[in-house]
């Protein structure tokens, strides 16, 4: 495949991954953001483009920015806060090729408590063994390198992150992976606050086969990628236009 297919098919996965969030209720007004790094390059990334709903975002209005803000190809602008907590997470963390932050609502509720922890109760929160960190700072939005550093440094070495008071952000080599890890976390989150509702004790999964189930959940990842393709059909019988790379949406506000 062409560098140019490539980038084509990197714009076609990030608006099957907006338009889906949006249809599962993991979206939140025109805010929120997910960002892939460019195929082939570390000095460029794909992002949503601000002012459009995720319902709404073709392939065409997907804009490629450069490390400091500039933009390369689109014809939208791009939300300050998406730069900050994108640009910098990309900069920083290689394996971190696709960047999905959320705001959505059961991963969210476990972000405002005073223990924020996934527990390992559920087989999808299984999923997450040993693969969270949790920022329990919270300074307001995210409108500076400063704070995107701070960010930064709150992940590490992990994959994903609870942001006290805010939301998510979901990292993977791919959208598809990180995708479904986006879905399965907020499946995992849902359950538990269901579960917390009860106010009856829950039952913990013993840290051994916790950490047994993580490896082979890991290790097979072929129903992230037959769930993604499967998210892409769908679109296709709802929207055939949702992957259009020459019609882009007009600009917001104009």
């Amino acid at each position: 495949m062409s560098e140019e297919s490539n980038i084509d098919q990197a714009r076609i996965d990030l608006a099957c991954a907006l338009r889906q969030a949006s249809r599962l209720g993991l979206g939140e007004g025109v805010c929120n953001h997910f960002s892939l790094a460019v195929p082939g390059r570390d000095d460029r990334f794909l992002i949503n483009p601000q002012g459009l709903h995720w319902s709404e975002i073709r392939a065409a209005d997907i804009v490629v920015i450069d490390p400091d803000g500039n933009r390369i190809e689109g014809t939208h602008t791009v939300e300050p806060t998406a730069f900050f907590i994108h640009a910098r997470i990309h900069r920083a963390n290689a394996r971190a090729r696709c960047v999905l932050h959320t705001h959505m609502p059961h991963a969210t509720a476990l972000c405002l408590l005073e223990d924020p922890r996934l527990r390992m109760v559920s087989q999808n929160a299984l999923k997450f063994h040993g693969r969270i960190a949790y920022d329990p700072q919270y300074n307001g939005l995210v409108l500076d390198d400063a704070e995107g550093d701070r960010i930064v440094a709150a992940l590490g070495d992990a994959e994903v992150l609870f942001l006290a008071n805010h939301g998510v952000i979901v990292t993977g080599p791919s959208v598809a992976w990180a995708f479904d890890d986006l879905y399965y976390l907020e499946r995992a989150a849902m359950v538990q606050v269901l579960a917390e509702h009860t106010g009856r004790p829950m039952r913990e999964i013993p840290e051994e086969v916790a950490e047994q189930t993580a490896r082979q959940m890991i290790g097979e990842r072929q129903q992230s990628d037959l769930h993604f393709a499967a998210l892409a059909r769908e679109l296709d019988r709802l929207d055939p236009l949702w992957s259009s790379l020459d019609r882009p949406n007009p600009t917001p506000g104009l």
